[in-house]
């Protein structure tokens, strides 16, 4: 009896330290450990191709596959790569992916392939993609590296659709303009022009405003987080129950 309830604590266990490794990888992915505002990785491509939201979420979208692809395929093979040779194999690991999404995306999504042109192709070099291989899909079991790609692709995505949106506004006062390069005829209706522009804000349109709206969504974050350290240690502290000591 006493070895079945010992099974039974032990599974609890388990279960329990695996759901808090899932919470910790999601408040990782999205916020405190994200590939673009706190790694600052793969800059270049993010402050390239956010013109419109559109692009941002097509690199998006091909960035999340490459990094769950990627970070599953090493998992399964991660016994039986050596580690003088690991990081090359990575890359062979990364590229294979990479040339997947980019053959899906000449067949199905050809316009907004030539749009991201040569920064489909450099998803191999995005620092982010090997950086999770390396320091956690190289050392965890499979379906924990499926669900690190994911969040960490959800909040790499995340940056890009948000500047893509502040410098598509500033610059052409629309959103989704040319989503049907990415969903189809049907997603031209997604459309919204929120007002006219005779001519675009070249400050917006051009790197150098995509320089300026990263400082600032990273100011955003660091300023919720200090607010949350401040409210954290505003919080009473709970007293400690004082023991009754009696002679007998």
């Amino acid at each position: 009896m006493s070895d079945v309830i010992s099974d039974e604590e032990q599974n609890e266990l388990a279960n329990s330290s695996e759901s808090s490794e899932y919470q910790e990888l999601t408040r990782n992915g999205l916020w405190s450990n994200n590939p673009a505002l706190v790694q600052l990785l793969g800059l270049c491509p993010l402050l390239a191709v956010t013109g419109t939201v559109t692009n941002a979420l097509g690199l998006g979208l091909a960035t999340l596959l490459v990094l769950v692809g990627s970070n599953v395929t090493v998992s399964l093979v991660r016994i039986w790569i050596p580690s003088e040779i690991r990081i090359p194999v990575f890359v062979m690991v990364i590229a294979t992916f990479v040339t997947l999404v980019e053959l899906f995306m000449h067949a199905f999504t050809y316009g907004l392939f030539m749009a991201l042109g040569i920064f489909i192709p450099l998803i191999v070099t995005n620092c982010a993609i090997i950086g999770r291989a390396e320091a956690y899909a190289s050392k965890n079991p499979w379906h924990l590296s499926a669900f690190d790609g994911l969040v960490m692709g959800l909040g790499f995505a995340a940056v890009l659709v948000t500047l893509g949106a502040m410098r598509e506004i500033l610059g052409q006062g629309t959103l989704f303009d040319g989503a049907e390069l990415l969903l189809g005829q049907w997603a031209s209706v997604l459309r919204i022009e929120l007002f006219a522009v005779d001519y675009p804000l070249l400050l917006a349109v051009l790197p150098p405003g995509a320089f300026i709206g990263m400082g600032f969504i990273i100011a955003g974050k660091n300023w919720i987080d200090h607010k949350q350290a401040l409210k954290a240690q505003q919080q009473p502290t709970p007293k400690a129950e004082r023991a009754r000591v009696t002679s007998q």
